[in-house]
């Protein structure tokens, strides 16, 4: 832990997620590793204010794994992939971290392992060994046949049989991912153990894979079939069985926060240390974003915990200021969490179409975020308008894309190496060995570094004016005005009133609103400025702007 740092440090902070195989790669095997993420920290934060700008990292998993989900199956918990590197490496990467006055936040992964993990490979032998009840093992149907009509999310049936113990295990995903029965208490004390591991090694939070799916109906009732009119919010699979479902019973169930519970009890243990859910849930936008609410209210859940809304496909003024009033409404004294793209999801220049006609729309949009209410997550490569790549069917990595080309093409696109030098090998990934995915980006690191108006120099300038002020990291939310694909709303201290428009539309629009008594905090560095005329607001397309009462 980072010393004398107030314990709700989180609420004030800027994330950014690292996909550890594509940051940078030091030893030239081809995959990004520790360290490497410490090679270029000063890049992020390096204390004297020359950085990005970030306060905390977001690993994504770096524990020993068989990588069938790229760590998203772990096999120990307690150890480091040696495709990353080693516990020391990890205890150096926090020295440093820490010294740069950056967090570091884990991704655990635990609702399943690997099926290569020891607890699985005891559990499976028959049905009267110590961890025979270590996971989900179920009994067949008079004929055999499955529990159920779950499904994975990777596709298929949620259930494997295994012919040593005459039954089926659960996976929500993988069948090399078994579900853990968290209702037996052995379980959650083992896990308490890891928990317990690396707080002890300074980590200072953990982003909670899969948070919601902890808890399964233990009746194994058959899911119903979604409500077809409902858009499906998740991912963009809308070619997924799984997402027709509506899955009231393989996950969501209530007695999930009881689970939840568990946890934040073991992260209380340390003053500071924070955590953030992922919830994914098949309920519509209202629906999810109110179950998602249950999940930070008061002192006993998550301290943070974020949707999939926006990280849809199309993005307007309705959309998203329906989205954040949604999340006002419904999480009363919870903390949102915020981010605009992920490893899970496209690009966000490719899936908003930031080309052409909408030219400047990501800039608009990482603005925006970092003016809401919450903690925003970036990810890597966003300060370098990353896109997604195409990949061709035998690149293909990514177990979604295997198993649903071509309808899902996987997530492969958006896990890219990060570009660092126009002018070396790999767009200096690594000095020769060839990177565990293809593709080139547009624009690397050195070039923005040149460009007046680039989205790098943008959010170095917007973070620095977050953290300046007040009502931007701890003010209220109100909106003010939604018209003409255009929305202003003001965040709000005792002390300090700050508003904040955007331009969602392709034409110039003007908006009625009084800024003669305010002072002008847009970064000089937006390509699309907005303007006060008069008595009032001129907004370019994709035009952002923000100013201090």
């Amino acid at each position: 832990m980072i010393q004398n740092q107030p314990p709700d440090w989180w609420k004030h902070a800027v994330f950014y997620q690292i996909y550890p195989r594509s940051f940078y790669d030091s030893n030239n095997d081809g995959i990004g590793d520790l360290n490497g993420v410490i090679e270029k920290l000063d890049y992020l934060n390096d204390g004297q204010g020359g950085g990005l700008g970030i306060d905390a990292i977001w690993f994504s998993p770096i524990f020993k794994s068989p990588q069938r989900d790229f760590g998203y199956d772990t096999s120990d918990y307690c150890d480091i992939d040696p495709g990353y590197g080693t516990l020391a490496d990890y205890d150096r990467l926090v020295e440093e971290c820490h010294r740069r006055g950056i967090r570091i936040v884990l991704d655990l992964v635990l609702n399943h392992s690997s099926d290569l993990h020891p607890w699985f490979e005891e559990s499976k032998q028959d049905r009267t060994n110590p961890k025979q009840d270590w996971y989900v093992w179920v009994d067949p149907k008079d004929d055999g046949s499955v529990p159920n009509n779950w499904l994975s999310l990777f596709g298929g049936k949620a259930w494997t049989f295994n012919e040593a113990r005459g039954q089926y295990y659960m996976h929500s995903f993988l069948k090399e991912q078994p579900d853990l029965n968290w209702y037996n208490p052995e379980v959650r004390e083992e896990l308490a153990k890891v928990v317990r591991f690396w707080m002890n090694r300074g980590t200072d939070g953990f982003r909670l894979d899969t948070v919601n799916f902890f808890a399964y109906d233990q009746q194994l009732r058959d899911n119903p079939q979604r409500d077809p009119s409902e858009p499906i919010l998740e991912k963009g699979q809308a070619k997924n069985p799984y997402f027709h479902q509506n899955t009231i019973y393989s996950k969501d169930r209530p007695e999930n926060l009881e689970f939840i519970h568990f946890l934040r009890e073991l992260f209380d243990e340390i003053p500071g240390t924070t955590s953030i859910g992922e919830m994914g849930s098949n309920f519509g936008l209202e629906g999810t974003i109110r179950n998602t609410a249950e999940y930070v209210k008061g002192q006993k859940h998550l301290h943070m915990a974020y949707t999939f809304a926006m990280l849809s496909t199309e993005m307007n003024a309705d959309y998203f200021s329906k989205i954040v009033e949604l999340t006002e409404h419904h999480f009363q004294d919870g903390w949102p969490c915020w981010s605009l793209g992920n490893h899970d999801t496209r690009r966000l220049v490719s899936r908003f179409e930031c080309k052409g006609e909408r030219e400047g729309f990501q800039q608009m949009m990482l603005m925006l975020l970092l003016c809401l209410r919450g903690t925003p997550i970036l990810y890597y490569g966003e300060e370098l308008d990353m896109e997604e790549i195409i990949l061709e069917r035998e690149q293909i990595q990514d177990p979604l894309g295997i198993y649903f080309w071509p309808e899902h093409k996987g997530r492969d696109g958006c896990r890219t190496p990060f570009p660092w030098n126009s002018g070396e090998p790999n767009q200096g990934f690594n000095q020769g060995g060839e990177p565990w995915l293809s593709g080139t980006s547009p624009i690397c690191l050195d070039q923005a570094e040149e460009m007046q108006e680039s989205t790098l120099h943008l959010l170095r300038e917007m973070l620095k004016i977050r953290k300046s002020e007040p009502a931007l990291q701890s003010g209220s939310y109100r909106l003010h005005l939604l018209q003409e694909d255009c929305l202003i709303f003001q965040r709000e201290t005792d002390q300090q009133s700050i508003t904040v428009a955007a331009n969602f539309s392709v034409v110039e629009q003007r908006l009625d609103h009084d800024f003669s008594n305010c002072s002008d905090l847009t970064p000089k560095t937006m390509s699309r400025l907005g303007r006060v005329d008069g008595t009032g607001l001129v907004l370019p397309p994709s035009g952002f702007f923000i100013a201090k009462h």
